[in-house]
């Protein structure tokens, strides 16, 4: 059976929608589009936009699993190669919905040390 990809085109418009507004409104707080996790460790990335320039490059709320989530970019094409303690690779949660923006979110995973969505 084939490996879904980790971004629909609707995603992947969305995102790269994200990136030019927050490119042209430095004020921009968007609303996280996808969460990616590893179903067999704990990582999740909630993502916000893609870089124009280079789609390749996600930006959003990062949480290895640390304790210690932050703000960053990501390579789509590393966290498709990611394998988890089992082998499992990263997977879209299909259910994610979220209205809160990304800083209520990053304010919650500092406070909690964890991505919580």
């Amino acid at each position: 059976m084939p490996r879904p990809t980790l971004l629909t085109a609707a995603l992947r418009r969305q995102l790269l929608l994200n990136g030019h507004k927050s490119r042209s409104q430095p004020d921009f707080d968007p609303v996280p589009v996808v969460k990616l996790f590893t179903p067999d460790a704990s990582a999740t990335w909630l993502l916000t936009e893609l870089n124009p320039d280079n789609p390749d490059l996600a930006f959003g709320l990062c949480d290895l699993g640390l304790g210690s989530p932050e703000l960053g970019y990501v390579s789509l094409t590393e966290l498709a190669s990611i394998r988890g303690r089992l082998g499992l690779p990263v997977e879209r949660d299909r259910w994610f919905r979220t209205s809160e923006p990304l800083s209520v979110h990053l304010q919650r995973a500092r406070q909690s040390g964890r991505i919580a969505a």
